[in-house]
This record gives structure tokens, sequence and C-alpha cells, in this order.
């Protein structure tokens, strides 16, 4: 299938209502007004191209760079691609999509999280955190490298902007989700932004700590002195 086929579809399941239902979700761009479930169908016809893809990226239609995420090749993308659609994203969902369709499948995934949290850029931090909460359900990570990802919530959770400190509290949570020997540490974290002296990380600690003490106690975790104890 090429370019040309794939606009043909865009144009002719564009949905004008279901445009306005995403804007009203926050999410930016020139939307034609595809779900992410026609995306996905239509998606399953076209085998994985990463030149493809690119070109998709850069049509100035939402729904185009969303079917991207999809369609590219994981075994053929490289850094720089994804290096450079990150530094386009403009929109939560498709920052998101990104993370969960194509990044945590690279090899490369976990150096790019370094290396997009320390990114000023508000959708590159948020693509940071992001793929915290996407690679959180492959098993196939240790617990050990969700570890060191605890600094980097702490660290940049006091960032002001809604969809950065949103996707910390994300990445935070799906670490303490992820298993039982990790989520210890995710409420301790969670603790220590609770009783930060800054308003945006006492947002994030508390609104991750509603979540995760009650699945640590029923895990039989002791809350003592302040902080979850094995």
């Amino acid at each position: 299938m090429d370019k040309s086929e794939i606009l043909d579809f865009l144009m002719q399941n564009a949905d004008i209502s279901h445009a306005q239902s995403m804007r009203r979700l926050g999410i930016c761009g020139n939307i034609l007004g595809i779900s992410l479930t026609a995306l996905r169908r239509f998606a399953a016809k076209i085998k994985p191209d990463r030149r493809l893809a690119l070109e998709l990226f850069d049509l100035p239609y939402h729904e185009a760079k969303l079917l991207s995420t999809i369609i590219a090749d994981k075994e053929e993308m490289t850094s720089e691609d994804i290096d450079s659609w990150t530094q386009k994203f403009y929109s939560w969902d498709l920052t998101d999509q990104a993370c969960v369709n194509l990044y945590r499948y690279l090899p490369i995934c976990n150096k790019k999280i370094f290396q997009y949290a320390e990114s000023d850029e508000e959708f590159v931090r948020r693509t940071a955190f992001s793929l915290i909460a996407a690679c959180s359900s492959d098993k196939k990570i240790s617990d050990e490298t969700f570890l060191n990802y605890l600094p980097l919530i702490e660290k940049y959770s006091s960032d002001t902007r809604h969809y950065v400190y949103k996707a910390a509290d994300w990445a935070l949570r799906s670490i303490g989700k992820r298993s039982i020997a990790l989520c210890p540490y995710a409420m301790n974290t969670a603790e220590l932004l609770a009783a930060s002296g800054d308003k945006t990380q006492r947002k994030v600690g508390h609104k991750a700590l509603r979540e995760l003490k009650k699945l640590g106690i029923n895990n039989g975790f002791e809350y003592i002195g302040g902080l979850f104890q094995f």
C-alpha cells in the first residue's frame, strides 16, 4: 500500500463530530476525526515499512502521524528517526502512542528515557515518562532497570507543565504496579514527593499514593516512620 491509498482512506473516513470530541480531550493538531480503533484496523493491512512511516509522519494530518507509529518497522527505525519525531511532538496522545506502538520495542529505549527526560521541551520530556509507563508491562526488562527511573521521576516531577507532571505520575504508578518487589520503592518515592516543599511534586506524590498505598497494604507492606517497609 502506498501513501496515496492511505491518504484516500484518511480523507474518506474523516469525521468532524469525532474530531470535536478528540479536541475536548485536549488532543491537538490538524485532526480528521478517525478513531484509534479504525486506524489500527486499517494498519493491519499495511506491512511494516520505515520509509512509508516517515512519509506519513511528515503529512499535515494528526491521524497520519498516529498511523506512522503503528506501521513503522521496529527493526529498521533508527535513533535519528525517533529523535526527529520526538522533537516534533505536539499532543499528548501522539506522544503516548509513539511510546506504546514503537519506542518501547526499540533496543535504545532505555537510553532515550534518560536523554528525553533532560530536555526542556514539554513533549520531549513527556516522552521519557510515557516510555517508562509503556515499558512497565514488558517482563523481559528487569525490575532493577525501573529502580533507575525513580530518581528521574523525583527530579523532574517538579515540572509545572500539565503534560509533564501527569506523565511523571503515570510512570511512578506504573512502576509501583509492575511487581510486588517494586511497589514499596515506588511508594517510598511517592511519599518523598508528597512531603516535598514543591507544590507540583506534592500533587504527583499524593495522587500516586492514593493508588499505591492500597496496593502496598494489600500486599502486606508495613508503613513505618513515614516509609513503606518490606
